[in-house]
């Protein structure tokens, strides 16, 4: 049996670090069983659901490194869905409600008054023909529930283990709203059937839910129907505990993205959330996919802490090689004269920045113009260090000959033998190793900037 995952976001917003969980399993899951991974985009609600967020979702997800191998929009098939209503009308399974959402709501807070769960009481299905087109005629169209079994259903959940639900413990799922629009179930059901999804892999939210759509599969496809394999991870948390929902606009993979945060990042922590195994920074998806196991899953929260995602990032950049980055430095308006050059900017500098965007920084340095900081008590030394200057072409012993020189020359050593020189050749006081800045700076600015 060939694997295939897929991963349903409604397009009525961008992904965030949560969401992304799910697509990562997803994908790390097919991809380490040699299956494919679907996205499938959930966009039967039309008031809410753009393109623009679609097209925003695919791009997040081909940033995160997780190309999809299928695409479906729910969208396009409404036929579908009709026609397995229809099956399910036939087979006396759905049945029409005409209560408002108003009188739902009311009957729910009698039940929970009562000490009773809020579970639907099926009077719908007490109403005669006549009641019924009483109630149309006041100008009610009906909604439309599944009706469940009242059984228990049992999977084996790769998470969370043996599960068993009693669906008398819940209510009919509503399949059609009242204005004739899909919710989530049933076209759920039909594209998990149609498009031979083999492992469902989503939030411990919709375990419940599973239950349902247990019934609704062996409804539309036999009582023999394949049920796919089931796997309910626990949901993200801030550090503290407190809900993901409340940060979703700063954690959104759009704002991190902005933030400099590297995809790579981002997948190393969250593969590796809830898990007892270390997170560590990795530069591609092949060690992730490698070391991906659902069953390491804990059942507790997985708390996500922003700072961690930042000290992530700073050690994944510092080890990133050249070529994972170079073309975003190109992007980022770092150009270099040859390959060579560009290895040595990124040697440099790798390990004095936070995020990608900090190496723009630097290369201005590199490049100019710079306002050298000179303070009066170090003017003649830097003249005589403009003297010494080490003679061209310069390599990678220049710079350490160069101050011996100035140290046995003068008698300056430690700070008062360096500072002076990287404050005149690079304005700051602080910043990467000048053995390789000489270099990157070259004869004709490190002249003028000795001068002032």
């Amino acid at each position: 049996m060939s694997i295939i995952t897929r991963f349903a976001p409604s397009p009525t917003g961008r992904l965030h670090v949560g969401n992304a969980r799910t697509a990562l399993f997803c994908a790390l899951y097919a991809k380490a069983n040699g299956g494919q991974f679907m996205l499938r985009l959930d966009d039967t609600d039309a008031e809410r659901s753009t393109e623009a967020f679609a097209q925003g979702i695919i791009e997040d997800l081909a940033w995160l490194g997780l190309p999809h191998d299928l695409t479906a929009k729910q969208s396009d098939r409404f036929d579908a869905y009709d026609e397995a209503f229809e099956k399910l009308k036939d087979m006396g399974l759905v049945y029409a409600c005409y209560e408002t959402p108003d009188e739902l709501d009311l009957k729910r807070k009698r039940q929970r008054a009562r000490g009773k769960p809020p579970v639907y009481d099926r009077a719908a299905l007490e109403l005669s023909d006549d009641e019924k087109a009483k109630l149309e005629a006041e100008g009610r169209t009906p909604h439309w529930r599944f009706k469940l079994s009242g059984n228990k259903v049992s999977w084996q959940d790769l998470v969370r283990g043996d599960q068993l639900v009693d669906t008398s413990s819940l209510s009919d799922p509503v399949l059609v709203r009242a204005d004739g629009t899909y919710l989530y179930t049933l076209p759920s059901v039909v594209d998990d059937l149609d498009f031979n999804i083999t492992h469902i892999i989503r939030g411990e939210d919709h375990v419940t839910n599973s239950a349902a759509q247990i019934e609704l599969i062996m409804a539309l496809a036999g009582q023999d129907a394949i049920i796919p394999v089931f796997a309910h991870h626990p949901l993200l948390v801030m550090a503290d505990g407190s809900a993901l929902s409340k940060r979703l606009g700063s954690l959104s993979l759009e704002s991190l993205r902005e933030d400099g945060i590297d995809p790579m990042s981002i997948n190393s922590l969250i593969a590796r959330l809830g898990t007892p195994d270390p997170v560590e920074t990795h530069s591609d998806m092949a060690a992730l996919i490698a070391g991906f196991d659902l069953t390491r899953l804990g059942r507790a929260p997985a708390r996500f802490d922003p700072a961690e995602l930042q000290r992530l990032n700073v050690k994944l950049l510092q080890h990133l090689p050249f070529e994972r980055v170079a073309d975003k430095l190109s992007h980022l308006g770092v150009t270099y004269e040859d390959e060579q050059a560009g290895m040595l900017f990124w040697d440099t500098v790798k390990g004095n920045i936070d995020r990608l965007e900090d190496a723009v920084g630097l290369w201005q340095i590199i490049q100019g113009p710079v306002e050298s900081v000179i303070d009066a008590e170090d003017r003649d030394y830097l003249d005589m260090a403009l003297a010494c200057l080490p003679a061209e072409p310069w390599d990678e012993t220049s710079w350490s000959s160069w101050t011996s020189e100035l140290k046995q020359s003068t008698g300056r050593k430690g700070k008062e033998l360096f500072m002076p020189l990287r404050k005149a050749m690079t304005g700051q006081s602080h910043g990467p190793e000048m053995k390789n800045l000489l270099l990157l700076i070259g004869p004709t600015h490190v002249k003028n900037r000795l001068e002032g």
